[in-house]
């Protein structure tokens, strides 16, 4: 048996040589035994700097197959029919594996071979993100139009055919070839990204904790805080990195892999164009899988590291005089400080059994919810959160919808933008926190600034946006669904399906039909020399003057808002990030020594449980309930085709106006709380002094009684 590792403090202590000695037949890369210990110091794999790389990176390659969905997830919709309610459940629901699993670590982090079971997690992730990709290669290629799978996709599919030259109106095709097995298979693609996305959460529950606690164990105590802020400086890169490759990745065509004769005659403008969405998690998979080889040679303890950096050395000679000053330095703390925050259930988990760890969980985790500024910080937390999750899975979409971008585009938009003004906003705020030695009540007050700060941003975000195109024969009350009534009567010689979706555009008079067979147009003329993806449609009997009409939807007169609106977006996100370093500090200050690694716990499963799952289905529930016009597949409710923009804006900015509200409203109860217990305890030294002052000035025989009541 190798030596067993005990809570964290006592890990700090390095064993003695012939412990080493023993360490480096155990612990060894294959088990195989070194004849020297001195011969493990030249390995690269007893390194705390090069685990510090290696995790680096592997967090980064984690979040960014975690965060690539989102980029892409109104492709998924378009691709297999999705409702946002069920994109938005699909994107919460890795959360599920994790938190069901993360509590767990703080019972087996010091019983396990910690970097080994962060390459099994990161693995298990790798596997997760190939998952994902297999729709893809299980589904029948992409038809953009209604025809038969044995003839050619073109732009001839959907014109007016006249009543007369059919034998009979058929019904819609994409109806008619359903069957148990067209239904089966659409079932197998969603069940799969769903257990797809339940492994990514399992796997993803060691690599985080383990890995921190891995650093601060054998790091020197003196580099540990620098290596933990470089780790999470290179991972906050992961989600801007996951939407820059989900706008290079949906530029290209989804069956890019298998391209019908002849092409395509589709750009990524049209509103059917769906990118090759599937091809960016392998491109995650394989790094996961990369990042992942290094961890299986690592051993389980290797030793102390022993000296500080130089760099860090002099910074923290010159500044010695101020951190001194400071109300949280370290030469305010006991010497038994470092051991004590850990005696909590992080000191006792070791000794119980998992029956017991069960047992004893929920009455340490009423004992910290009773603690008010937690209960709070956690809740203004969730707020937060909520808001971000929604942003996060929609706003690729939003910007979509409300201002007719490409997909490719808008995730361009925020990777550049807003991901990396939030990760200065993290910066800062630490920054702050550091400088300035805030206290809990000025932390209260950072917060509560850039709360209403963020607030009052939003507000301009409710009048930034496009009007609803004005679509034939489709009425502007959401839930509509496909049928004979919504289209106009100049098409009913036409046999048009009623589900298919070529759109069209009658540039002069700004109206935009579902088909060229509604627009009662006999035929096409493409313009190969001026426009190879141009197409026109003529003799149109519902367009006055016959046309001609443009293929695909009609251009927006607003698109020039996007940059204002995803600036005000980006200054609003770097401000709500602004409080989370301060809000973390009044966790910690605000919750006993012993309670504080619980708390950390406590804090980030509340905000999986309660923000980061039922967020996104909040969300998309709420933008599907602005659908003017529905697809129809087999008969069930598919993809949103048409939104309404203004009720669309109203309730994706009022959600994110209502989560900002409320983090607002608990940042103010938390201060006034704040200001209560610096008057009570104002009141007690007052108390406390002023008893023995009173009587020596009783005792004086000579005082006068005024003075005596001073």
């Amino acid at each position: 048996m190798g030596p067993r590792i005990g809570p964290v403090g006592e890990e700090a202590q390095m064993p003695d040589k012939d412990t080493k000695a023993m360490m480096s037949v155990e612990d060894t890369p294959g088990g195989k035994a070194c004849p020297n210990p001195q011969d493990l110091r030249p390995s690269v794999f007893y390194s705390i700097k090069f685990f510090v790389l290696c995790h680096s990176l592997l967090q980064l390659a984690q979040l960014m197959i975690s965060g690539y969905l989102k980029s892409s997830i109104s492709t998924v919709e378009k691709r297999f029919g999705l409702s946002s309610q069920t994109s938005g459940l699909l994107a919460a629901f890795n959360e599920v594996g994790n938190t069901a699993l993360i509590v767990f670590v703080s019972y087996f982090g010091s019983r396990v071979h910690r970097p080994r079971l962060i390459g099994y997690g990161a693995v298990v992730v790798a596997l997760a993100g190939l998952l994902m990709s297999l729709p893809h290669f299980i589904s029948e290629p992409y038809r953009y139009d209604h025809t038969s799978p044995d003839m050619p996709q073109d732009y001839e599919a959907s014109l007016c055919q006249p009543t007369t030259l059919v034998p009979a109106p058929t019904p819609a095709p994409s109806n008619s070839s359903c069957s148990s097995n067209t239904e089966a298979q659409h079932l197998a693609v969603v069940g799969i990204m769903f257990m797809a996305q339940t492994l990514l959460g399992v796997g993803s529950v060691p690599i985080q904790p383990f890995g921190i606690s891995y650093i601060d164990d054998f790091a020197h105590n003196s580099n540990s805080p620098l290596y933990l802020g470089i780790l999470f400086a290179i991972t906050m890169m992961g989600p801007g990195m996951a939407y820059g490759l989900g706008g290079l990745m949906l530029r290209l065509y989804v069956d890019i892999d298998r391209m019908p004769e002849g092409g395509i005659r589709l750009t990524s403008k049209d509103p059917r164009w769906v990118g090759a969405w599937w091809l960016g998690f392998l491109i995650s998979a394989a790094a996961v899988a990369l990042a992942a080889i290094p961890y299986f040679f690592f051993p389980k303890e290797m030793p102390k590291e022993k000296h500080e950096l130089r760099f860090r050395r002099r910074v923290l000679a010159a500044s010695a005089s101020t951190v001194s000053k400071g109300e949280d330095s370290p030469s305010e703390k006991s010497p038994g400080a470092s051991q004590e925050k850990h005696d909590g259930l992080a000191q006792i988990a070791p000794d119980l059994t998992v029956i017991q760890f069960i047992k004893v969980f929920p009455r340490v985790l009423l004992r910290t919810l009773r603690h008010p500024i937690f209960l709070l910080v956690v809740l203004s937390q969730v707020c937060t959160s909520s808001m971000v999750a929604g942003m996060a899975t929609f706003l690729p979409k939003f910007l979509e919808r409300q201002f007719s971008v490409t997909a490719s585009y808008a995730n361009l938009l925020i990777g550049s933008l807003t991901i990396p003004s939030a990760i200065m906003g993290i910066v800062l705020g630490g920054v702050l926190v550091k400088r300035l030695h805030l206290g809990p009540m000025r932390c209260g007050i950072l917060c509560l600034l850039g709360a209403l700060s963020c607030l009052l941003l939003s507000l301009p975000l409710f009048f930034m946006g496009c009007p609803t195109h004005q679509i034939a024969g489709i009425t502007r009350q959401p839930g509509n669904l496909p049928g004979p009534e919504l289209f106009p009567a100049c098409s009913e010689p036409c046999s048009c399906p009623l589900d298919d979706f070529n759109p069209v555009c009658d540039p002069r008079a700004h109206v935009e039909y579902l088909t060229p067979c509604q627009a009662g147009c006999t035929s096409p003329v493409a313009q190969e020399a001026l426009d190879k993806s141009q197409v026109f449609y003529t003799n149109c009997s519902c367009v006055a003057g016959g046309g001609p009409v443009s293929a695909g939807s009609c251009d927006s007169a607003c698109s020039h808002l996007v940059l204002p609106f995803m600036f005000l977006v980006s200054l609003g996100a770097a401000l709500a990030s602004l409080t989370h370093t301060p809000s973390f500090m009044l966790i910690l200050r605000g919750v006993k020594k012993e309670d504080k690694t619980l708390a950390v716990g406590i804090q980030f499963m509340l905000l999986r449980v309660l923000a980061w799952m039922p967020s996104p289905v909040i969300h998309g529930s709420a933008i599907d309930t602005t659908c003017v016009h529905w697809a129809q597949s087999c008969g069930r409710r598919a993809v949103c085709r048409y939104y309404d923009h203004d009720l669309l804006r109203n309730r994706f900015v009022g959600l994110q106006f209502f989560f900002k509200t409320g983090s607002l409203a608990c940042f103010a109860l938390i201060l006034a709380i704040l200001r209560q217990q610096v008057k009570e305890e104002g009141t007690q030294v007052t108390v406390s002094t002023s008893g023995p002052q009173q009587q020596l000035l009783a005792s004086g025989s000579g005082k006068k009684p005024e003075e005596s009541s001073v």
